[in-house]
């Protein structure tokens, strides 16, 4: 195995060189490298007995002796290894990769390590689950891939699958937060909309109100306006009507104090004592008489129905009005009467 030119070609030598120090069934670095002949492909001892052993069920050791021969197939390129009596171990054991690792654990010692309980796996209950099934969709183990029912899928290492849907998930979570911030912002809109919606009619409301006190201003001027017409219109009448009364009144006192002295004088029994004074009494009856003559009032001079006004018409104004429509609505509005009277036409045709 080239590990120089790999290293060379990556960007990061050091993870390009952990990559090469994986064990392809456990997936971790390598513990105890054995070298397969001929394919010259590295597993830990631990991992290769394990496959070795799930291929040779009945290969064991007893009473000192070994049953010989036994054989498996390289799981990184499917080669038919075969094995002598010392079984895997038998192998020969790549100092050079030991070395590597420990120069690299060395190196990257410092690094922190994460603990905790590592899932295992429930069909093979002594091994860990280091694996991802890219088939299947599904964490899994080595003895799984190598045996078990993910030996026909493809797999691929836990930290590649886990970093990819680490990456995958925060980005959904970027966007779900992207998409509330979204939300919240038209929120925010929205109930600045309201603010603005409430002030807006707020504002019309008491420009309503002022157009409205303002006509009743109007209304209650025009009204004081024709009452005080009404009003003295009243007094001219009353007044020429007191005045006649009054007229009337002395009028009514002089004739009153004629008849009472034409009634003395008639009292009169000395005919000279009566003539003396009964021309002229007589004279002064006559011309109060024609006096008696005074102004009256015309017929209907009582009545105010000239005063009478009509306010149907301005009724139904007031009544008429509402808010001034938009020229868009008013074409629209044109545009629906036109094709109505068009349905019609040729309904009638």
């Amino acid at each position: 195995m080239d590990y120089q030119t790999s290293i060379i070609r990556d960007s990061n030598p050091m993870e390009n060189l952990e990559k090469q120090l994986i064990c392809p069934i456990c997936l971790e670095m390598f513990s105890k490298p054995v070298v397969i002949l001929p394919c010259q492909h590295n597993l830990c001892r631990k991992c290769a007995n394990d496959v070795f052993q799930a291929a040779n069920p009945y290969w064991q050791t007893s009473r000192g002796t070994t049953i010989s021969g036994g054989r498996f197939r390289c799981p990184s390129c499917r080669h038919e290894v075969i094995l002598d009596r010392h079984g895997v171990y038998g192998l020969q054991r790549n100092l050079l990769v030991e070395n590597i690792i420990d120069i690299y654990k060395q190196e990257y010692s410092s690094r922190p390590l994460k603990k905790g309980n590592h899932p295992m796996c429930k069909e093979h209950e002594d091994e860990k689950i280091n694996i991802y099934c890219l088939t299947c969709e599904v964490p899994t183990c080595s003895m799984c891939k190598v045996f078990g029912a993910h030996k026909d899928c493809e797999v691929a290492p836990l930290q590649s699958v886990f970093q990819g849907q680490k990456t995958e998930l925060t980005n959904c979570i970027s966007m779900l937060v992207a998409g509330n911030d979204r939300v919240q912002t038209i929120i925010s809109q929205l109930e600045e909309s309201c603010k603005t919606t409430e002030e807006n009619s707020r504002q019309v409301k008491q420009a309503l109100c002022e157009k409205f006190e303002a006509l009743i201003a109007v209304l209650e001027e025009k009204r004081s306006e024709l009452l005080e017409r009404i009003s003295k219109e009243q007094e001219e009448k009353l007044e020429f009507m007191q005045n006649l009364i009054q007229k009337y009144r002395e009028q009514l006192e002089k004739s009153s104090k004629l008849v009472e002295s034409a009634i003395q004088s008639m009292e009169e029994e000395t005919g000279a004592a009566f003539l003396m004074t009964a021309k002229q009494l007589i004279k002064t009856l006559v011309e109060s008489s024609k006096g008696s003559q005074l102004e009256k009032i015309e017929a209907g001079f009582e009545n105010m129905d000239y005063f009478t006004i009509d306010l149907e018409q301005i009724a139904e104004t007031l009544r008429a009005i509402d808010f001034e429509a938009d020229e868009d609505d008013e074409e629209l509005n044109e545009e629906e009467e036109t094709e109505e009277e068009d349905a019609q036409v040729e309904g009638s045709q």
